[in-house]
């Protein structure tokens, strides 16, 4: 049977030889997944000094970090409140609508957080981008739907390269174009720029969002298959009819939420993607932060721009490896053991932390010792990350349906995000604290960390084994 790029290729799972990507229709829905960290991650390198100079700490400085994190932690707590919604709504209206609208909401909202100039405005414009963005969970379905079992993983390991590779650039527009009367005269002079000083890598992060609005509406095919089949009966004038199967009503219904969360694949594909999310968001919390930490304090000592480096370095190294090899191992060990394997690179991650403590402490400077367990602290977190990879496919396979595909991604999108709006506050507070009262030798935050590591292990061992002809 012929295909096209609008084919869903989930109905070939059986198929024996490996289907090729869909090229197109996978890189333009990549390119849209890539307005996601664009539009959430360039607020970083200029978020505490927009705070101070909003003057709502009253002065005092020790404030600023509570304020950030409230702006921070919004875009993730909105979205955990709203992403189900959205993805359920794609099981009936298509995903191409829900899209677009997440699409305009992130460029609208960019906009407004560039013209803020009271801190209730920011939070209003982060709270627009995390409610009408379910673009994650949507962007996830389409993917599970253009591919089958045999090019699933390779297609889902790209998506933490997209993410990564955002998350690297991001940065570098939000903390390079900021206050450009000062830096540009001769091109931003005016009062506009003085009283917006950082409305340009908004005004950036909006336009690209906004391009990728008009890639998306004029190039990028609806997926979900009612609407396709329903696009593919409408003839054209004066053409015959053909006679079409289409899927009995049973069949193209999504099915309820309550009947998902009452289904063991779910609920065990959904608690192992939660907690794995949580684990991760806690080491980009500490680990900035362990590296920013003065040395007589337990921490590194490293100035910003090291720091930035260190993290840009990962970034790489993380895409490349997802790219070479999480699909090849997935093809040859299959996704249960690839995944039980990935999150044991956990362990010897966050090891280090408390391994350079340590260290410092005896060496009182930065030498070759922690350069080596920097080096191996990238490396074992990178190999922890091909875990993501292999979660989606789980997610796209527990999915009763391929109509039910959205509210599946939807729920584990509202896992995750959870886990992101309260893992950084709560584990940079832990370190605090464990730092302060000197908890386990200041080490309680791994201890804790360390449980819920374990915990992951074992619900890993609870995902369903698929069997090699369904891969």
């Amino acid at each position: 049977m012929a295909t096209d790029e609008s084919t869903p290729l989930l109905e070939n799972s059986q198929a024996k030889t490996k289907t090729p990507l869909p090229k197109i229709q996978l890189g333009l829905t990549l390119f849209v997944l890539f307005s996601q960290p664009m539009s959430s991650q360039y607020i970083f390198p200029f978020i505490n000094q927009l705070i101070r100079e909003l003057g709502v700490t009253g002065g005092d400085d020790r404030k600023i970090g509570y304020y950030a994190g409230v702006i921070e932690s919004l875009f993730f707590a909105t979205q955990a409140l709203t992403v189900l919604c959205w993805s359920r709504l794609s099981d009936y209206v298509g995903r191409k609508p829900v899209l677009l609208v997440g699409l305009a909401g992130l460029s609208v909202s960019n906009l407004c957080f560039g013209l803020s100039r009271e801190f209730w405005a920011l939070v209003g414009s982060r709270c627009i981008a995390g409610a009408l963005n379910g673009n994650v969970g949507v962007m996830k379905s389409i993917i599970g739907e253009i591919t089958d079992t045999t090019n699933m993983a390779q297609a889902f390991a790209l998506i933490p390269i997209v993410f990564f590779v955002g998350a690297s650039i991001a940065p570098l527009f939000g903390g390079g174009l900021v206050k450009p009367h000062d830096r540009w005269p001769e091109l931003f002079s005016g009062s506009f720029w003085v009283q917006y000083p950082y409305f340009l890598p908004s005004l950036v992060s909006a336009s690209f969002t906004a391009f990728s609005f008009f890639v998306a509406a004029l190039f990028l095919k609806e997926s979900l298959p009612s609407k396709r089949h329903e696009k593919e009966l409408q003839p054209e004038r004066g053409s015959i009819v053909p006679q079409v199967d289409t899927p009995s009503d049973a069949d193209a219904s999504p099915v309820p939420i309550r009947t998902l969360l009452k289904t063991y694949s779910v609920i065990i594909t959904m608690a192992n993607y939660g907690i794995l999310g949580l684990i991760e968001i806690g080491c980009f919390a500490l680990a900035p932060l362990v590296y920013a930490t003065p040395i007589e304090v337990g921490g590194l000592g490293l100035p910003p721009f090291t720091i930035g480096v260190i993290m840009m370095a990962f970034c790489v190294g993380n895409g490349l490896l997802q790219a070479l090899f999480t699909a090849p191992a997935i093809e040859r060990f299959g996704e249960r053991r690839v995944f039980r394997s990935a999150v044991l690179a956990f362990f010897p991650m966050i090891a280090t932390f408390p391994a350079m403590s340590w260290v410092i402490s005896v060496q009182k400077e930065v030498g070759l010792a922690i350069w080596v367990l920097i080096f191996a602290q990238m490396l074992s977190w990178a190999v922890g990350e091909m875990a993501y990879a292999v979660i989606f496919v789980f997610v796209t396979r527990a999915s009763p349906n391929k109509y039910s595909l959205g509210t599946m991604n939807g729920l584990s999108q509202t896992t995750t995000s959870i886990a992101r709006a309260m893992g950084p506050v709560t584990f940079t507070s832990l370190f605090a604290f464990s730092k302060e009262y000197n908890l386990l030798g200041g080490n309680l935050v791994y201890v804790v960390l360390l449980i819920f590591l374990s915990l992951l292990v074992l619900l890993s061992r609870c995902l369903p084994e698929l069997k090699k002809d369904q891969r």
